[in-house]
């Protein structure tokens, strides 16, 4: 029996220090969603309700708790990006798309200006980044496949980056920044990405068009 305690004492300690690791991490992110941008060890203690001492037994420093805390924050948001309609009508799509990254890009900004004052990113942060970017580019990639397959040939892939840097953060910071609402910032991003799906209308009517000239000239 003693020894079995012995035995499952580790594994009990470390899931112990995983908590109170992630305890800690949860209070940056609190208190980033609360505005703050500056985040001093004993206010990160008392918002995880744990002693400075322990905040610096489990982090090495605050910018690797930090750098931890943004990690943190890029794998819930892959965790927000849920199945979107396929098929329908394109305006129902376009909608589901864009008040899905709307609602995301807004929560996830604190994060991500936290990010961009880090003097060095992990690792991790640039990998769950990459994840997070390649997850967003291939849903847009699924959820326009009719328009995209309407594109001529070698355009698919120009119109796919179109809508990829419309429906980003970049896009977004830039619309809120200047000074647009929530709202009139999901419009410009609804409105920028219907403008360039636009552009496959006008490829199908051309090839209409020409199937049309081409039947008319073989029944001659």
């Amino acid at each position: 029996m003693a020894r079995q305690a012995e035995d499952r004492a580790p594994d009990g300690r470390a899931e112990r220090g995983r908590q109170s690791r992630v305890k800690i991490a949860d209070a940056v992110l609190a208190l980033l969603d609360e505005g703050e941008m500056h985040f001093a060890a004993d206010r990160v203690a008392e918002r995880a309700g744990v002693s400075r001492r322990l905040v610096f037994h489990h982090f090495a420093d605050m910018a690797q708790l930090i750098e931890t805390a943004i990690a943190r924050r890029l794998e819930q948001l892959m965790e927000q990006i849920q199945p979107l309609p396929t098929q329908g009508s394109r305006s129902a799509r376009v909608a589901a798309l864009t008040e899905q990254r709307a609602r995301i890009l807004e929560w996830i900004t604190p994060a991500q200006l936290t990010t961009m004052r880090l003097e060095r990113r992990s690792e991790r942060i640039d990998e769950v980044t990459r994840q997070v970017l390649d997850l967003a580019r291939e849903r847009l990639a699924t959820v326009f496949a009719e328009e995209l397959g309407r594109a001529p040939a070698g355009r698919a892939a120009d119109l796919l980056n179109g809508l990829d840097a419309v429906t980003t953060w970049g896009a977004w910071y830039h619309w809120r920044s200047s000074g647009l609402d929530v709202d009139a910032a999901h419009r410009a991003m609804e409105t920028s990405v219907h403008a360039l799906l636009a552009a496959t209308d006008q490829a199908a009517d051309r090839a209409d068009s020409t199937d049309r000239a081409d039947s008319t000239d073989s029944g001659r």
